[in-house]
């Protein structure tokens, strides 16, 4: 019982951080899972990362594929509510004065602050997610090459993806 509330603490604070959806808070998640709680390894949480983003569905998915992990279905359920009913229930009880303010200077302000600030957590995440997954060389030379060709090309992102799995699948990455 101690770990399903464990697991709602943690979701229920990180819900109130996730400015910019759940890639913002992967960071404090992965410091949370694996560093805090001991619930898995890095690598385990990269993996789950990996999944919920390859499967059809929210960003969000990670967080009940946590809670499968570390607590079967219950975990999932108690990780899911929790990261849902915070900033759910905020949004709620907050959206009729964002609403009524919508052309104050200070609402500008505020969301003009909080761009930069989701970028870098968003970026935070990538960091460590490579910091992760990049095991040695050759996974880190797929990692760079492939963030090259998102950056500076106009290919297809699943033609990029492909070709990173196929490197991967034939031995050139981790």
């Amino acid at each position: 019982m101690s770990t399903l509330v464990d697991l709602a603490v943690v979701h229920a604070q990180l819900s109130l951080l996730a400015f910019g959806g759940a890639a913002a808070i992967i960071p404090e998640m992965q410091r949370q899972v694996v560093d805090v709680h001991h619930w898995m390894d890095a690598r385990e949480f990269a993996a789950l990362y990996a999944l919920a983003q390859a499967a059809p569905g929210p960003n969000l998915m990670v967080v009940s594929l946590v809670g499968w992990r570390v607590a079967g279905f219950w975990g999932a359920l108690v990780t899911t509510a929790a990261i849902s009913a915070p900033s759910s229930i905020l949004t709620l009880l907050v959206s009729g004065v964002w609403y009524r303010f919508r052309d104050a200077p200070w609402r500008r302000a505020l969301q003009a602050g909080l761009q930069p600030v989701t970028a870098g957590l968003i970026m935070a995440s990538a960091a460590l997610l490579i910091r992760s997954t990049a095991v040695d060389w050759s996974s880190a030379a797929v990692i760079v090459v492939t963030a090259t060709l998102f950056v500076f090309t106009k290919i297809h992102p699943l033609l990029i993806l492909a070709g990173a799995a196929a490197a991967g699948a034939a031995g050139l990455a981790g």
